[in-house]
């Protein structure tokens, strides 16, 4: 079974913050998710929602945001007070899971292609980071259309659907390698499909055992998980050039050994 840090730890620490993904690394994590949008400049900015207003200081849309702008507004959290932290930037995050990543995906948001042209941009930025990293990286959208013209300006580029309908010729037309779905709508007809055409299934968003050893005995070949350390080892300690750049955050007990995680979507 396969664990993805599902925006980071984010049962711990903001979601899709620099600080949740250095925490998900030393929570044992080598597969990630993230969420990427397209600001106004040209800048891959790591967030969830469209508009900044729903977690953070700022009440902008991203598409009409420069990275100043972006980088001014701070994450709203519950964590450590003393975290303060704006949205990065993907070329960010890599740094930060690189040395022992097995497999990042990327969610691109671009509902009605809000941001045209991100697939190319995106595909550009990727190869840049260079071809170790370009084939550990799998693009998924919930916009068929963007993963379409994705397909089409990067034959090589690695693709799950994301979907909250199994519809197995979308998965043939993009000659995607995995699907990902929501855990309430699995069936085992779809893994059955997918197992015979050799395309792997991963389900969102897991965050107790029991579940995911239902989901493993079914056949899920991986989850999308708040929070890895209830499923994988941790880490002693960050790369070697990267300690001192980013402190593990101070949990306070009831963070710490709450297991009543909420599971988002």
């Amino acid at each position: 079974m396969i664990y993805f840090a599902h925006r980071g730890a984010s049962a711990y620490a903001p979601a899709n913050s620099l600080a949740a993904f250095a925490l998900a690394r030393q929570q044992g994590a080598t597969h990630y998710e993230l969420d990427v949008h397209l600001s106004k400049d040209g800048h891959l900015i790591i967030h969830h929602d469209y508009n900044l207003g729903t977690d953070t200081t700022c009440r902008l849309d991203i598409k009409d945001a420069v990275l100043s702008d972006i980088t001014a507004c701070r994450i709203l959290h519950k964590f450590d007070p003393a975290l303060v932290v704006s949205p990065p930037r993907l070329r960010d995050v890599i740094p930060v899971i690189m040395e022992e990543l097995e497999l990042l995906n990327i969610e691109i948001k671009n509902d009605d292609n809000v941001y045209p042209g991100i697939e190319k941009m995106l595909w550009q930025r990727v190869e840049a980071f260079g071809p170790e990293a370009a084939n550990k990286i799998l693009f998924s959208s919930f916009d068929y259309p963007t993963l379409q013209r994705l397909r089409r300006v990067a034959p090589r580029a690695r693709i799950g659907l994301l979907t909250r309908f199994f519809e197995p010729q979308k998965v043939l037309s993009l000659k995607a390698e995995s699907v990902h779905i929501n855990q309430t709508r699995i069936t085992q007809e779809m893994i059955d499909w997918c197992h015979e055409h050799g395309v792997r299934v991963f389900v969102y968003t897991v965050n107790d055992k029991y579940t995911a050893r239902q989901l493993a005995r079914k056949g899920v070949d991986g989850i999308f998980t708040d929070a890895p350390d209830l499923f994988l080892p941790p880490r002693a300690v960050l790369p070697g050039e990267m300690k001192g750049q980013y402190v593990p955050l101070k949990l306070s007990k009831k963070t710490r050994t709450s297991r009543k995680i909420k599971n988002p979507r």
